[in-house]
């Protein structure tokens, strides 16, 4: 297990883990969300992103494992995910629905909103690039982000305004389509 602190790596972690979480462009699902449920606790939704996608990081390898797939399978379908992701992003397009239960905090706020498929699959596929400890204080990074965004949604709202709003999801929108590619030419060899 390393656990070098390399600060470059660092954060090209917490850049993917961004764009991935998408916290800044989900601003808009989460207001609907908190409108639709009164508030949102924004260090419970942090907290309970916090475990899961620690939590993911040690034993996803194991369950993976279990079912006889390798992490290298499991990045290359995460880039597939990744890919479709940053598609959804930079076309404006949604692929993937999930519906909304009446309670938010943790559901669908927490997970799957902040901590879910794509960020559960990321956190997979960058494992078999990264080294453990970038990884760890990329996610502790990543929730802090989220914590603030939520803590600070109307504040934020008001401050970038719609067209902030899409500029920034379509920045980081590019930069997960690279990293989705990029994932992918590592492990088919291509």
């Amino acid at each position: 297990m390393n656990l070098t602190f390399d600060f470059i790596e660092i954060l090209k972690v917490s850049t993917v883990l961004f764009a991935v979480v998408d916290i800044i462009g989900s601003i808009p699902v989460i207001i609907n969300l908190k409108r639709n449920v009164g508030s949102i606790n924004a260090f419970k939704a942090s907290w309970v992103s916090l475990v899961i996608m620690i939590v993911f990081l040690f034993i996803g390898q194991s369950i993976l494992s279990i079912i006889g797939i390798t992490i290298g399978d499991f990045a290359i379908a995460g880039s597939f995910v990744l890919f479709f992701i940053a598609l959804e992003m930079i076309l404006g397009i949604r692929i993937y629905r999930d519906e909304m239960p009446s309670t938010a905090s943790v559901v669908p706020l927490a997970f799957p909103l902040i901590a879910g498929t794509g960020t559960l699959t990321t956190l997979l596929s960058i494992r078999a690039e990264y080294n453990l400890l970038s990884i760890l204080i990329a996610i502790v990074i990543n929730v802090v982000i989220v914590y603030f965004v939520l803590r600070y949604l109307d504040l934020l709202e008001k401050l970038l305004g719609i067209g902030g709003i899409a500029i920034i999801k379509k920045i980081f929108g590019i930069v997960l389509l690279a990293l989705a590619i990029k994932l992918f030419r590592k492990h088919t060899g291509l």
